[in-house]
């Protein structure tokens, strides 16, 4: 049975888990992060390493990005670094800069309130009603895990929410009520399978009941943000997992509804089961450090729809061909209501086009010019590939010059006659002899 997250429901004073207890090392910080750090503390600010980056370094994972809180404002951090900027207009924070386009994050501890800044703005609050101390900040987070703090003071861990007993136990909860929060932000239970799946942890049971309560609320949030939501997860490496879950708690088919409109029980089952497929193959990709594009991705997440439609059966019985502007319209269709910039339309439609042409030229063994020199054509033949491994388990095809295996027959090239136009100059010279030039 589940304990209680205590430290959710008291006011005691937080967890302190002084350096020898935990696994946190600044070596495996990085140096521009400590930079931050260090300055904040030596100005005589309260700087710590928040949110996520303190969560991989207890798991003993590398984090892509460190975050740092303080209580110092956005003014006060600005005057301190150089080459730093405030930006948001929403919630207003400070990137610091530094060689290689590296850039660090710093946020001021903020209180609970309905306000973002520019609302505070126009109704005449103070900074001290918007900014909080570090205890308001972290009940402000989504998840307990997420909520942990490092203080580079005396490399301290500090628990305020119950996050070191989640991390111990593999449990995804959320701080507080799980049904007003995911009331307040539905896309905090995108988050909380997020970590569930990159975690490998179980999800708390209220948090799972409050997902599958509320999951309808996702579609009242911006199809902007629900995007980029999603696509960060299909390229984190683990989006097989993340989707099985998403699907089991019914969230995908909400995300996507025109995916999932207009499937029996059987293709459904097999547009998943592909779906899991191609994502356990493209995890395997980033595992190895191949980097996908954002049309790739998109044409990767289609497929599986395509492959048990109407208009995939009809391009295998080779009655019609395939034009790039039909698998746009596709696109829009199934992946309604998100929208992407032209270039990536086009792109993922000329991949999703691409495989008609591709699976006639494997079963010919000839591959024209026209066909490999699309400069969508290694991704178009990697989907297939993938495809091809996930559908039939057959191995993947390698397309060479002239074809796969062996060269293509090449056309013998017909010189051209040249057409005789007049008579030759010997000829005229001949004729011309004895004649006079004007007659000539």
């Amino acid at each position: 049975m589940e304990q209680p997250n205590l430290f959710v429901l008291d006011n005691s004073q937080p967890l302190i888990i002084p350096r020898p207890e935990h696994c946190v090392s600044r070596k495996d910080m990085d140096r521009e992060a400590l930079k931050v750090l260090y300055r904040l503390k030596d100005h005589g600010f309260l700087a710590y390493l928040v949110g996520g980056s303190v969560r991989d370094l207890l798991l003993g994972r590398q984090p892509k990005d460190f975050d740092i809180g303080t209580n110092a404002t956005p003014r006060q951090v600005r005057r301190l670094f150089r080459y730093s900027r405030i930006i948001g207009k929403r919630f207003r924070l400070v990137h610091v800069y530094f060689k290689g386009r590296k850039i660090i994050e710093v946020s001021t501890f903020r209180r609970q309130v309905d306000y973002d800044d520019r609302e505070a703005a126009r109704m005449g609050l103070s900074e001290k009603e918007i900014y909080g101390t570090p205890r308001e900040d972290a009940f402000r987070r989504d998840l307990t895990i997420n909520g942990l703090f490092y203080n580079i003071a005396d490399f301290s861990v500090i628990d305020y929410v119950g996050g070191m007993a989640d991390l111990r136990g593999g449990l995804i909860r959320t701080i507080g009520d799980p049904h007003v929060r995911f009331v307040r932000d539905p896309v905090r239970m995108m988050r909380a399978v997020r970590h569930a799946a990159r975690t490998g942890f179980t999800i708390e049971s209220r948090t799972w009941e409050a997902i599958e309560e509320h999951r309808a609320l996702i579609r009242l949030c911006s199809v902007h943000r629900v995007r980029d939501e999603w696509l960060k997860d299909l390229c984190s490496g683990r989006s097989a997992p993340w989707a099985a879950l998403a699907h089991k708690s019914g969230l995908l088919q909400e995300i996507f509804p025109a995916y999932w409109d207009g499937l029996g029980a059987s293709d459904s089952n097999k547009a998943s089961q592909l779906l899991e497929g191609l994502l356990t193959r493209l995890d395997g990709l980033i595992s190895e450090g191949k980097e996908v594009s954002e049309p790739f991705l998109v044409s990767l997440l289609v497929m599986p729809r395509f492959l048990v439609s109407k208009e995939w059966r009809r391009l295998e019985s080779n009655k019609i061909k395939w034009p790039t502007h039909e698998a746009r319209q596709l696109l829009r269709d199934f992946l309604y209501p998100f929208d992407f910039r032209r270039a990536v339309q086009d792109a993922a439609a000329q991949i999703l086009a691409s495989q008609w042409p591709i699976a006639l030229c494997y079963s010919r063994g000839s591959w024209p010019k026209r066909v490999v020199n699309k400069s969508t054509f290694e991704e178009a033949l990697l989907l297939f590939n993938m495809v091809r491994e996930a559908r039939w388990g057959e191995e993947a095809i390698v397309v060479t010059t002239g074809g796969e295996g062996a060269p293509a027959k090449k056309r013998r090239r017909r010189r051209r006659k040249r057409r005789k136009r007049g008579k030759a100059k010997d000829e005229v010279a001949s004729e011309c002899q004895g004649v006079g030039a004007a007659e000539c």
